[in-house]
């Protein structure tokens, strides 16, 4: 187990490591709810994406929060060739068939990224509807610091679309800054965001580099 919080009312939330034996499924549904818009060009319809995702999950490379033993939030990170969303080019195939997996496997390389020596990339942060705003994204992003620096990274990298400034906000008060954006706006259209910006965190030898969870 890693930090944990409280807000009046809810208990602790605490955060471990790993996606929770049980909870893939759970897990898959707040991964699309979060970004369910960006992907949704790649995997739709839903009803076929979300199992398609808890197929396919590398449960190992999750932080997750859980409340009262249920999973209310998770970041997942890449590291050593693997991320949390897994799932081959064969494996979309089988899923949507090669009429239409192939042009799901060209969006779907539109958003790897590989990681430069000594960064951990993190894939984004999905939390529940209901406990927004009471400090879970910060858990989850002092944890994944706190992988970043057990693995002897220099820095944590990731990216944020212009359609999702309350995540930037976040990213920015948890010590992230944007080093640059690069902006598609022929793919708006497509995939609903028109630029990415990417944003660096530097992690310190001894331990994560940045704000302190209160």
């Amino acid at each position: 187990m890693g930090l944990d919080a409280t807000d009046a009312g809810t208990g602790p939330v605490a955060v471990q490591r790993g996606v929770p034996v049980g909870a893939e499924r759970r897990a898959a549904e707040l991964y699309w709810d979060a970004f369910g818009r960006k992907l949704g060009p790649a995997l739709n319809p839903p009803g076929k994406a979300v199992p398609f995702i808890a197929a396919h999950l590398n449960a190992d490379r999750a932080v997750c929060a859980l409340l009262d033993g249920q999973l209310v939030g998770l970041a997942g990170y890449q590291l050593g060739g693997r991320a949390l969303t897994g799932g081959s080019a064969s494996a979309v195939l089988r899923a949507y068939g090669h009429l239409g997996g192939l042009h799901r496997l060209l969006l779907l390389a539109l958003f790897e990224r590989q990681p430069a020596l000594g960064q951990l990339v993190m894939d984004g942060i999905a939390v529940a509807p209901d406990v927004r705003g009471r400090g879970v994204g910060t858990l989850l992003i002092e944890e994944v610091a706190a992988v970043a620096a057990e693995q002897d990274c220099r820095e944590i990298r990731l990216d944020v679309i212009d359609t999702n400034p309350r995540a930037r906000a976040l990213y920015e008060r948890r010590g992230f800054t944007a080093v640059r954006t690069e902006r598609t706006p022929y793919l708006r259209r497509l995939l609903g965001f028109g630029a990415v910006t990417t944003m660096h965190r530097p992690v310190a030898a001894d331990g994560p580099r940045g704000l302190r969870t209160p």
